[in-house]
């Protein structure tokens, strides 16, 4: 029995009882799905609810009587092997030892789909995530939200979800002018400007401009600053699109912030929230009444010289995405915009949305590599910060993947390198993908003894300890993937993995798929066979939904 089957007997249990009217609830209460976990003690059976409780108060009944009645109907369903309630009304299911078993047949069968769902279906999601501005390289905090934005964006795919994701091109503003003096500067010999940028990088893009506009530095130096800044930003960008592509993280759209000034997109934007009754005039300038939705302050939309404020754009980006037909922003930025989320929910409630429905925004904190124990600060190529290509180098693409999205994103993290390229248990990345290793070179084994899986199936056998606890944590994994999809933490699934994986090792030491020289092949082993398989589906399933690669030798 699956944990879904399980869920479904968990409903079915409950909307007999009512038709029955031995639970006092309209139909309409009964959820559409009930949620079983794994109880964190081993003695308290394989799954647990709180259905009860959460009904209590709806059934008018205490909630260790409401449990008894889903007890007594959900106890005499074949597989159940016993119902028990503990504490104020929680119930602890334990299954039968073939009913356990049969989850291994039911992933195999089920391959890739296994973990996934339609919990999300009908929602259209526009994902924004990294959008550096194309100034320079991709530092380490973005390189964060590259690993960690893909992975939500599989996750969510995952739960049935219509995702979009989408690249902010920073292509307007004074960076673009700060940028494009900097390649001024350079291609004369100069030094940068005080408020310019560095590394070597600038270098190689002035150069790579000159030589491909032939006498540019003829020109009047207002056209030269021009040239670069258009080559510059296109060569730049183009660096980035490639950088992201080798770390295996693809846009569906990338967006360009300057068509938001040349579409009249922001005139658009300030005209719908004019009608709304939003926006007011003062001190000739045009602004936002913010403070009516949180806001500390209200917020200059146009400037008293006409120009556009900062938060226009915001505006106008916000209100296209919803035109576009989009029912959640989701957008992931840096530590240092933590200040800027009061304002973008503000605007979200003045746009008569929903903040944090219409519009999320998830703050992602520092990122520090370590090496001899010491953090990295400077690289070579960028000068003044760690980039992306700094990390893939010095690790390669899984583990930095893995490492940047096996922690939540409230938290700073710190990253050994060292350790990242060790072959040891200690190493996360590696402990998980050797596990999967494992999984086909004992289907390899198992083959070369004579031992196929198809010869029979009898999920009795799998009794001994190990093969339970093993069973459990598989039977975990939908409701893992949900509830990262949800919560939009991918680094459930790495932590889950992991555990899975340290599960998977101990059962590999204490249960033989193959046959020992002197043993026939048995239906143990053919038994067996299928857990090993059912474990390789969902460690490679979790991997891919990380963007990390499921090795079959290490």
């Amino acid at each position: 029995m699956t944990p879904a089957e399980l869920s479904a007997a968990l409903r079915d249990s409950l909307t007999t009882a009512v038709a029955a009217g031995q639970l006092t609830l309209d139909p309409a209460d009964v959820p559409a799905e009930v949620r079983v976990e794994r109880p964190k003690n081993r003695d308290h059976g394989d799954w647990a609810t709180n259905v009860a409780l959460q009904l209590a108060k709806k059934a008018g009944a205490p909630p260790r009587q409401v449990a008894q009645v889903i007890a007594d109907h959900l106890a005499v369903l074949p597989g159940i092997k016993a119902v028990d309630i503990a504490g104020p009304g929680f119930l602890n299911i334990t299954l039968e030892a073939a009913s356990a078993g049969q989850l291994a047949r039911a992933i195999v069968e089920a391959g890739r789909d296994y973990g996934r769902s339609q919990v999300l279906a009908g929602e259209r999601i526009n994902l924004e995530f990294v959008s550096a501005n194309p100034t320079g390289p991709i530092h380490i905090g973005g390189t964060r939200w590259a690993a960690v934005g893909d992975s939500l964006a599989r996750l969510l795919r995952a739960t049935g979800a219509d995702v979009t994701c989408e690249y902010y091109f920073n292509d307007h503003g004074a960076q673009i002018d700060r940028f494009a003096r900097s390649l001024l500067a350079r291609a004369h010999g100069e030094p940068a400007p005080e408020d310019g940028y560095g590394g070597e990088y600038i270098s190689e893009i002035a150069d790579a401009v000159l030589a491909k506009v032939p006498g540019l530095l003829e020109l009047p130096r207002p056209e030269q600053q021009e040239t670069l800044r258009r080559e510059g930003v296109e060569l730049m960008f183009a660096q980035i699109r490639e950088s992201l592509a080798e770390f295996g993280v693809h846009f569906d759209v990338y967006f360009h912030e300057d068509s938001l000034h040349t579409s009249g997109a922001v005139e658009r934007a300030v005209a719908r929230l004019r009608e709304l009754g939003r926006i007011y005039e003062a001190d000739g300038a045009t602004w936002l009444r913010t403070t009516d939705f949180g806001d500390d302050k209200d917020r200059v939309v146009i400037k008293s010289d006409g120009n556009p404020a900062y938060i226009s754009g915001d505006l106008a980006y916000y209100l296209d995405k919803r035109e576009r037909g989009f029912d959640r922003a989701v957008i992931m930025l840096g530590a240092d915009h933590h200040g800027y989320v009061a304002r973008m929910m503000a605007m979200c409630a003045a746009f008569g949305d929903v903040p944090g429905k219409n519009l999320e925004i998830l703050i992602g904190q520092m990122v520090n590599l370590l090496r001899d124990g010491v953090p990295l600060r400077m690289s070579k190529r960028a000068g003044t910060v760690v980039t992306m290509e700094d990390l893939v180098e010095a690790v390669g693409v899984d583990a930095a993947r893995y490492s940047l999205a096996r922690s939540s994103v409230d938290s700073a993290i710190d990253i050994d390198l060292d350790l990242l390229v060790k072959r040891s248990n200690d190493n996360p990345v590696f402990y998980v993908q050797y596990a999967h290793a494992r999984t086909v070179n004992v289907g390899v084994n198992a083959a070369q003894s004579g031992v196929q899986r198809q010869d029979a199936f009898d999920p009795a056998l799998l009794t001994d300890e190990t093969e339970a606890v093993l069973l459990a944590a598989l039977g975990e994994f939908p409701s893992i993937v949900a509830r990262a999809a949800e919560l939009r933490e991918p680094h459930r699934v790495a932590r889950y993995l992991e555990e899975l994986a340290g599960r998977y090792h101990k059962w590999y030491d204490s249960c033989r798929v193959t046959p020992r020289a002197e043993e026939d092949v048995t239906d143990v082993h053919r038994t067996r066979l299928w857990l090993n398989d059912a474990t390789r589906t969902v460690l490679a399933a979790g991997l891919d939904l990380l963007g990390v690669g499921a090795p079959e030798r290490m």
